[in-house]
């Protein structure tokens, strides 16, 4: 009983804590999941429009600081994109949990829709992230990015934290609930972080295992080509990644993963083939 109580106190003292920095804990924490780091911001949106709902924050500041926040992150992204060029996107799949297709699929979506996804990237995993630096890499205009984006901020987070401010007594009701749980609900909370983050480690450890089986270190491709062997090289670069890196092997057929269908028979069959897409 004791330990409840405690727990209790010290869930108690959290939302104080979140209700009197509200604004300062938003701005951070917005910030620091634009940046990348897997700290969902959608309960605290949500958590803001309930206190806005109460009268304890006010709304429009609590959307123009949650907006202000993604956007100096998604500047920062689009820079280091125009600086940087596809590293970027390297290092994104690098820290992502998701396996190394996260990088492609978002490539794909973007070309398709340019500067319009950039309105629902943050509703998408995966696209959220690499968005910002996919703009810069490609050169869009700064004042288009910002529009867009700016655009998209506000639709995501004015949608969730109006959600909250509508239905802030709902949510007064759950948070109660919550605070009750104590100790047990924030056990169960790293409990469950922790199986989604191991669960995704083992899937990529696995995915990157498959891989190695059938790989070809650039080495020894080089000793190859150097002692003649009629070796294939085929550049399945994006056409994103090749823009930003135009460098490829001399002698490579290009071939972007969006026409690989179509111009497959570019491909010899009696020979060894080496892909690459990065």
């Amino acid at each position: 009983m004791l330990i409840e109580r405690l727990a209790g106190d010290d869930v108690d003292e959290t939302f104080q804590f979140l209700i009197r920095h509200g604004y300062s804990v938003l701005f951070i924490w917005v910030l620091a999941e634009q940046l990348g780091l897997p700290l969902p911001a959608t309960p605290l949106l949500l958590a803001a429009g309930a206190l806005s709902g109460s009268g304890q924050m006010n709304l429009g500041l609590a959307i123009t600081l949650a907006v202000v926040a993604s956007l100096i992150s998604d500047v920062s992204w689009y820079h280091f994109g125009r600086l940087r060029g596809g590293k970027v996107l390297s290092l994104l799949c690098r820290i992502s949990l998701e396996p190394d297709s996260c990088v492609r699929k978002t490539e794909n979506a973007f070309v398709r829709q340019g500067a319009r996804s950039l309105l629902v990237a943050k509703f998408v995993p995966g696209l959220n992230t690499m968005a910002p630096p996919l703009a810069g890499i490609i050169g869009m205009r700064f004042t288009r990015f910002v529009f867009f984006d700016a655009a998209g901020a506000l639709l995501y987070i004015g949608c969730f934290v109006v959600v909250g401010y509508v239905f802030s007594d709902q949510l007064e009701a759950v948070a109660a609930r919550v605070a009750s749980l104590g100790f047990s609900l924030l056990v169960i909370l790293v409990a469950a972080l922790a199986a989604y983050i191991g669960w995704k480690y083992v899937q990529r450890r696995r995915f990157i295992r498959s891989l190695r089986i059938a790989r070809i270190t650039p080495d020894e491709l080089k000793q190859k080509i150097e002692a003649g062997e009629d070796v294939v090289v085929v550049d399945l670069r994006h056409s994103l990644d090749f823009e930003a890196e135009p460098q490829t092997i001399p002698g490579a057929i290009r071939l972007s993963p969006e026409k690989v269908e179509e111009g497959h028979s570019q491909i010899p069959r009696d020979r060894e083939i080496v892909l690459f897409c990065t």
